[in-house]
């Protein structure tokens, strides 16, 4: 094995190291770490803080690079015009402000490793809107002009809920020519308006995209199996595609559809659902294993979970993240520890077999999802600059009673 943060990656595209079967590892979530850190607002989840506190998104970055990342991922989710009216940006940002210092940080902390920058845009508020493919087309040729103005290194089209849209994007990245890979958020049942998996992937691999999978909405085993049936309708199709795994850091064996929006806990009381790092450990296994070699994560991923799939993936990889230097595989630091019975715990076999509690007696072990049952067309996700009044916020308790009644 190779020193730590050593790679043989260097200078290689994102189809190279793809096609030589090795592992590129994706980098984590950025809107929840960067709410919780006081950088972003939740509910708009849009990324004004590469322009208003570049120094939090760079460290962020740089955290992910030293946990072992081979992806910098611009921090331009959400970070469409349409989206930046609707509700937020308070400073009145424009999408051309936030994407090209999104960028410039992805690009400076990229350098000073073995990374890539990769241009993303996702899901807009003008598909739920109803508007036109070349309204919402037009979005994501804004966001894109930027990224080949700065000369990214292929572009990500994540966190699509219908398949339609996603290929719609497709379709405007791939006319920069560089490399494009798309993930939904949609788990083993597939898109919201029931397009499976294998043939959402068979779409989007029709439409241009060189990688498909997953992003967000679901805990890392479901989007797993969720990216197996993706690969299993492109094989039965004939076709051919890299694929892609970027979960969430919570489990959700309850979610139904929709994901982890549905939850009662939903966005700010998930931690007790948070995976651990040794959790992380099988995940990465079972994508390596399931064929995916672009592995990363999603919404709840910290660079400890992102230096977690580095670790579980050194034998493959033939090196350990820098993070790892101080850390020691499967906790073997404790054997340094003051208790005798924490020096007890340094080993691999003790964190794979334990069951960790939740430390609160009347916890629930799962949720009841309140399933809305809304989607592109439903006048309540009409969207619009205004906030939201006295009367639609009454419409809608009236219908979140109605919802948990259902549940």
């Amino acid at each position: 094995m190779t020193p730590l943060g050593t790679s043989s990656f260097t200078q290689c595209g994102i189809l190279e190291r793809l096609n030589t079967g090795e592992v590129v590892i994706g980098d984590g979530g950025f809107v929840f770490a960067l709410e919780k850190r006081g950088y972003v607002k939740a509910g708009p989840w849009t990324p004004e803080a590469s322009v208003t506190h570049p120094e939090a998104v760079r460290q962020l970055h740089r955290e992910f690079l030293r946990a072992g990342s081979n992806v910098m991922q611009t921090f331009t989710f959400y970070a469409s015009d349409d989206k930046l009216e609707n509700r937020g940006n308070d400073l009145r940002l424009t999408g051309q402000q936030i994407n090209e210092a999104a960028c410039d940080l992805a690009r400076e902390v990229a350098s000073e490793g073995d990374a890539l920058v990769a241009g993303g845009v996702s899901q807009t508020p003008s598909y739920l809107s109803c508007k036109s493919e070349d309204e919402v087309k037009a979005v994501f040729k804004k966001q894109m002009d930027v990224f080949v103005k700065k000369n990214v290194d292929f572009l990500i089209a994540e966190y699509f809920e219908h398949v339609e849209e996603a290929e719609w994007a497709v379709h405007v990245l791939k006319m920069s020519g560089k490399p494009v890979a798309t993930s939904l958020c949609i788990g083993p049942d597939g898109d919201l308006n029931g397009v499976s998996p294998g043939d959402c992937a068979v779409r989007l691999v029709k439409a241009g995209a060189r990688i498909v999978g997953v992003n967000c909405h679901f805990d890392p085993m479901t989007c797993v199996k969720t990216v197996k049936l993706m690969k299993e309708g492109v094989e039965r199709a004939g076709l051919k595609a890299h694929y892609m795994v970027q979960p969430l850091a919570y489990h959700t064996p309850d979610c139904n559809r929709q994901g982890f929006i549905d939850l009662p806990e939903f966005p700010f009381a998930l931690e007790p659902r948070v995976v651990t790092r040794w959790d992380v450990h099988k995940y990465a296994r079972e994508a390596y294993d399931a064929g995916i070699r672009y592995i990363g994560g999603c919404c709840g991923f910290e660079p400890y979970h992102i230096r977690a799939v580095a670790e579980e993936l050194a034998p493959e990889r033939g090196f350990l993240p820098a993070a790892s230097e101080k850390h020691g595989m499967w906790g073997s630091g404790l054997d340094m520890h003051t208790k005798p019975w924490v020096r007890a715990r340094s080993r691999r076999e003790y964190w794979e077999q334990l069951q960790p509690a939740s430390g609160r007696p009347t916890c629930p072990s799962m949720s009841k999802p309140e399933g809305w049952g809304v989607t592109k067309g439903h006048a309540d996700l009409i969207q619009h600059k205004e906030a939201t009044s006295k009367q639609e916020m009454q419409h809608l308790l009236e219908m979140q009673k109605k919802a948990k009644a259902n549940a």
